[in-house]
């Protein structure tokens, strides 16, 4: 078992879903149960599977759980891309962002193969 707050990809994670509650506030108010409820979401899934990962026995079913969190950070990844050309934030802010979510992709994607 892991303790995931110490968890470098839990903590980026954490850092995510700060900035995806950040940006969708500036969202349209007919975005509130759309694009915003989704982003938030998905957003908090990334960190919630992780650390549910951590309480498995075994490092096949945490393997299970990081599958769950990567998916849920390239969904998020493609929920950015249709704000973006919504133009619902700036090109400077989606490539951080973009940069940001591809690195916490890569991230899991290593942690999961080392626990193979």
């Amino acid at each position: 078992m892991h303790n995931f707050k110490k968890l470098k990809i839990w903590t980026e994670s954490m850092e995510l879903v700060s900035e995806s509650y950040k940006i969708t506030r500036t969202f349209p108010k007919y975005e509130t149960y759309g694009l915003m409820s989704q982003m938030n979401r998905c957003a908090v899934s990334i960190p919630s599977n992780i650390s549910e990962g951590t309480s498995k026995s075994s490092n096949k079913h945490f393997c299970n759980y990081l599958e769950h969190s990567l998916g849920s950070a390239f969904e998020w990844e493609t929920q950015l891309n249709v704000a973006f050309n919504q133009n619902y934030l700036s090109e400077e802010k989606f490539k951080e962002l973009e940069a940001k979510i591809k690195q916490i992709q890569k991230m899991i994607s290593s942690f999961k193969s080392g626990l193979k």
